[in-house]
């Protein structure tokens, strides 16, 4: 418990976003598809949209808490082809259907089962729904493949930022809530709602699923 505090401690005054780290991944998995019109569900501050638009010809984002709406709004006031809603996807235009949906550590805080078949919906026909998400930890499996991200993430965090943070970056601090679904439930949602998507353990404590809805 000792050794678990004192990382903690160290990962506070050395903050980075594991979120962030997957940014550049999830963007090339949009750019792959061909999409030209992306949705980003719990765009944050932006980071992510950022990256999206030199991939693809219009990004929508989409952003619960007003604060960190507002922020990523600012961040686009010039670009035209960046438009940042302050609402949640259920509150989405329904009308609208994208080439491709990304959700960063964001599927969590939704109705899995529900949203899952939401979002297929929401695809154009072959459009591409990216997902990095988390999920509650559940046996030893888990267990073992929390050890090589707390060994490497105080060293990521050296990295990213040696200086001693005053405080967290404004994109780390939005509300975020603890993950109810194992991967085992996140795996068993997706290959009723989502046949055919890809689902993969990665490092610091999230999974990647891509679908492909059918042309």
């Amino acid at each position: 418990m000792a050794l678990l505090s004192h990382l903690h401690r160290f990962n506070q005054r050395h903050p980075w976003s594991h979120n962030d780290h997957y940014g550049p991944w999830v963007a090339d998995c949009v750019a792959a598809s061909g999409a030209r019109n992306v949705l980003d569900v719990g765009c944050g501050t932006g980071n992510l949209a950022a990256l999206l638009r030199h991939r693809a010809a219009t990004v929508t984002g989409l952003e619960p808490d007003l604060a960190t709406a507002r922020a990523a709004a600012e961040r686009f006031t010039d670009d035209p082809a960046v438009t940042i809603v302050q609402a949640n996807f259920a509150d989405r235009d329904r009308q609208r259907h994208w080439d491709a949906i990304t959700l960063v550590a964001v599927l969590h805080h939704l109705p899995l089962v529900p949203t899952l078949r939401e979002l297929r919906g929401c695809l154009t026909p072959g459009g591409r729904l990216v997902v990095v998400g988390c999920y509650r930890e559940a046996g030893p499996t888990d267990l073992l493949a929390t050890l090589p991200a707390a060994l490497a993430n105080p060293v990521m965090g050296l990295a990213k930022h040696p200086a001693r943070a005053a405080a967290l970056p404004l994109h780390m601090t939005a509300p975020t809530t603890d993950p109810q679904e194992t991967l085992g439930d996140i795996r068993a949602a997706a290959a009723q709602e989502l046949p055919g998507a890809r689902i993969h353990r990665r490092l610091f404590w999230r999974y990647a699923l891509v679908y492909d809805a059918q042309s």
